[in-house]
């Protein structure tokens, strides 16, 4: 085996990108002066002395090497970080495992209240019928009032079989209740869902590349396989990545052995790897979709791009994030670590997707986007084109749409959660989720239980028409347009009114999603939104079209929004997105 090019299951150390790590062993290596090194230490520690004997106010001493520690990485990038001991298990928690001790519930805090958020199916909470909704009141007898999410989250939390005394109030009945429950091991899935949706398609939703992600997706397909689909979808959307090797392996679930699915490549030569597929397929035919969209990162990108590279699957949705950096974490002294972006990851194409320019700044310290100058071409395995510098384009591409602001309001200010809870209290059961509509009757009982409800919010148009009377009322001239002005608002007012009817279709797709979970939970949310999935419907008609796989694999069907040809990457670049700044 050549050096720097390892099989993937020879490879011990496992790399941290985009989210998850293992901790490494490993010792400092100095390209630069030690002198310097160790000069620059000494002043740092001696300013750090001096300070803690001196300053004239107590100083905690943690914090200020942390402030100075998270300065000191803050002009590299933002995925080098130190993990002082104090927030190691918050960190593995987040980054690791999936695992913890627990009800099985998530929480949220109104008016110093604290309510249920979430219930998770088959752990501790939903077998004792505590229902989102539900006031957390006191637990193993202590007062929750003004307690916030951190501290209510370490009285949940505790060993697996230890017991947990709730106090709950349902706000439907008024009434409250007491609940002793078990704790048990809350394992939050890689793979959320998967099943079989329209056309015959097996469904795979991977929410994270932690641990045993690879294994999850496996089951899920062995499982779908069972029905004889007639094409996978595998969704990454707002995945934001995770271990490397998981992606390998999950890439090798759908391309033979022995091929090359990401190098990463720093400036010490010891830690330039390629990762290779090590076992035989267990899906190399059948058709292929991968969704993205602009919250798809790192690795999530790697398996994404890998499967474009080498045309083994058509990309559908918005531009991934485009994070091509690796991390590997570092044991420190006192428990402490340092995660630290080692290398970027190169896809078997050759190229690298980073968008973010780390090293070459602004001179007020910015970031910089790739230039278009710098973006390369590349070709697939069977010669298309694909380009570096800009995230993983999908090879159809569908414009992202966002909720209008009476629905996000109605969300936001939780008026559809609250209804939700009040669906469930009124209604035992609901049949079918995938054919759950919410009735003409049921929008009519929505709008009356809001209609003394605040959910007040601002219109692009009024947005507009305030920043009008600024620059008016500073110029001196309001007072000549004001009648206009007024004429104007209040033709605004009158058609602010129609937004519950105009815009009611999203508001009753977001209706359903919640109710849906009040019965069904997680997968309640996702079989109720199947119909309005856009992405997803894509992926089904492409794929009940052989013609059209055929097309888009030999690139005469790549980079397309719906049918519109995009000739280059720098167009591609440009291309609005919605896509969040980095």
């Amino acid at each position: 085996m050549n050096k720097g090019k390892v099989l993937f299951g020879k490879y011990k150390k496992q790399i941290f990108i985009g989210g998850a790590f293992v901790l490494a062993l490993s010792t400092w290596s100095f390209k630069d002066d030690l002198f310097q090194i160790s000069k620059n230490l000494d002043v740092f520690a001696s300013v750090y002395k001096e300070v803690n004997i001196n300053y004239v106010d107590d100083v905690n001493p943690a914090k200020m090497v942390k402030t100075g520690v998270d300065a000191m990485l803050d002009g590299l990038d933002p995925y080098t970080e130190f993990v002082p001991e104090s927030e190691i298990e918050d960190y593995k928690l987040h980054y690791v495992s999936t695992q913890y001790g627990g009800i099985g519930a998530g929480i949220f805090s109104r008016n110093n209240k604290v309510y249920v958020s979430d219930v998770f199916a088959g752990f501790p909470a939903q077998k004792a019928d505590i229902r989102p909704g539900d006031q957390l009141v006191k637990i193993n007898d202590i007062d929750l009032a003004n307690k916030d999410n951190d501290q209510v989250g370490l009285l949940l939390k505790g060993s697996k079989g230890a017991p947990i005394k709730l106090l709950i109030k349902r706000e439907g009945t008024g009434q409250t209740v007491e609940k002793t429950l078990i704790r048990d091991e809350i394992k939050q899935p890689n793979v959320s869902y998967y099943g079989m949706v329209d056309g015959n398609m097996g469904y795979i939703k991977l929410d994270k590349f932690l641990e045993n992600s690879s294994d999850e997706v496996t089951n899920a397909l062995v499982s779908l396989k069972k029905n004889n689909p007639n094409g996978i979808i595998l969704d990454l959307r707002s995945n934001g990545g995770g271990i490397l090797q998981e992606a390998v392996k999950i890439v090798n679930l759908f391309v033979p052995k022995d091929v090359e699915v990401v190098s990463q490549r720093g400036k010490i030569a010891e830690k330039n790897f390629t990762y290779n597929t090590v076992g035989a397929p267990l899906e190399p035919n059948l058709p292929l979709v991968v969704l993205v969209n602009g919250h798809s990162a790192s690795a999530s990108e790697i398996v994404a791009g890998s499967l474009q590279d080498l045309d083994r699957a058509i990309i559908i949705g918005q531009r991934s994030y485009g994070k091509g950096l690796v991390q590997q974490t570092f044991n420190l002294p006192y428990n402490s670590l340092v995660k630290i972006t080692i290398a970027k990851y190169f896809i078997p194409s050759g190229r690298c997707i980073q968008e973010i320019d780390y090293t070459h700044r602004k001179d007020d310290g910015s970031v910089v986007k790739v230039a278009d100058s710098l973006i390369h071409e590349f070709k697939t395995k069977d010669g298309r084109s694909v380009y570096d510098g800009s995230g993983i384009y999908p090879d159809i591409f569908i414009k992202q749409e966002h909720f209008a602001n009476v629905t996000q309001a109605l969300v936001g200010k939780l008026l559809v959660f609250d209804y939700a809870t009040h669906y469930r209290d009124s209604h035992s059961t609901l049949d079918d989720v995938r054919k759950f509509s919410l009735s003409e009757d049921d929008y009519a009982d929505f709008l009356k239980f809001i209609a003394d409800k605040n959910y007040n919010y601002n219109t692009e148009s009024e947005k507009l028409l305030a920043n009008l009377k600024t620059a008016a009322t500073k110029e001196k001239q309001f007072g000549e347009i004001q009648k206009e002005y007024d004429a104007l608002k209040a033709k605004m007012d009158a058609s602010k009114k129609n937004d519950l009817q105009l815009h009611k279709d999203e508001i009753k797709q977001v209706l359903e999603n919640e109710i849906a979970s009040r019965y069904y939970f997680d997968k309640g949310r996702f079989e109720t939104n199947f119909k309005y999935d856009k992405e997803l419907a894509q992926a089904v008609k492409v794929m009940q079209d052989k013609n059209q796989v055929a097309s888009v694999l030999r690139g005469e069907g790549s980079y397309k929004v719906i049918g519109k040809p995009i000739l280059a990457a720098i167009a591609l670049k440009k291309d609005e997105q919605d896509k969040d700044d980095q």
